[in-house]
């Protein structure tokens, strides 16, 4: 299910200039899926993240420390600027660099290809932010969406909410509109299990690929796709992945 690195890079070209896109001339609007964010907010924070990566994989970096730290131009206008280089920068080193070298990721995968990988559902989702927050509808590719929940489930889930609820049942998650079905099982140390195909479990929640990705990202609710069985799993589930 993972991306060709040319698919992953044009991904994340469109979508980051689709984001300034929605950005620009809308700096003080609120981002619902980031509270207490403005979009000037939104667009710093993504500014950040592609430097970051794009440091990181430019000086195939062992160490994050090593990255020095932005500094927030006083100027929406400027801001945006920057960020649109950002986003050439970041797909241009992306796209020549060794998807197999070795570089510091957060995740248990340590190389290139993570980052590109990843990449492209942090842009794409907030890109979704922006243009939701300039009130036009966005929906994410149905191929990039269900390549993201996959990832999703593989590499964030992992990371647990301190307070989050046991799940009290197997979970399956199916993407309407490409291929994608995962069985979500749980031991009794709050460890996921996730198999890849069709399987019954005790709830499924169906959706678009775009619709299920966002509701793992918490950013839509329930109501944008089909549950069967206990409605509980489902929410126990999409409240358990630490976002942070």
């Amino acid at each position: 299910m993972t991306l060709s690195t040319a698919r992953a890079v044009e991904a994340i070209r469109t979508h980051g200039h689709g984001l300034a896109d929605a950005a620009e001339g809308n700096f003080a609007a609120a981002v619902v899926g980031c509270p207490g964010w403005s979009v000037s907010d939104l667009v710093w924070h993504i500014r950040n993240v592609h430097y970051f990566w794009a440091s990181v994989v430019e000086g195939l970096e062992a160490d994050p420390a090593v990255i020095p730290e932005l500094a927030r131009p006083q100027s929406d206008v400027r801001l945006l600027g920057d960020y649109r280089a950002g986003v050439d920068r970041l797909v241009e080193i992306l796209s020549s660099a060794d998807q197999l070298a070795p570089v510091w990721t957060w995740s248990h995968q340590k190389d290139v290809a993570f980052v590109t990988r990843h990449q492209v559902q942090e842009t794409a989702v907030h890109r979704w932010d922006a243009e939701t927050a300039a009130g036009r509808p966005f929906a994410i590719e149905p191929d990039l969406a269900a390549d993201s929940i996959d990832e999703f489930l593989e590499h964030s889930t992992p990371s647990r909410n301190d307070d989050a609820q046991p799940r009290e049942g197997t979970l399956h998650l199916h993407t309407t509109d490409a291929p994608g079905e995962w069985l979500i099982t749980e031991d009794d140390k709050g460890q996921l299990r996730i198999e890849q195909g069709h399987h019954k479990g005790g709830a499924a929640l169906r959706a678009s690929a775009s619709d299920l990705l966002l509701m793992l990202y918490r950013r839509l609710g329930t109501d944008h796709g089909e549950i069967i069985g206990h409605r509980g799993v489902v929410e126990r589930f999409l409240a358990r992945t630490n976002l942070d």
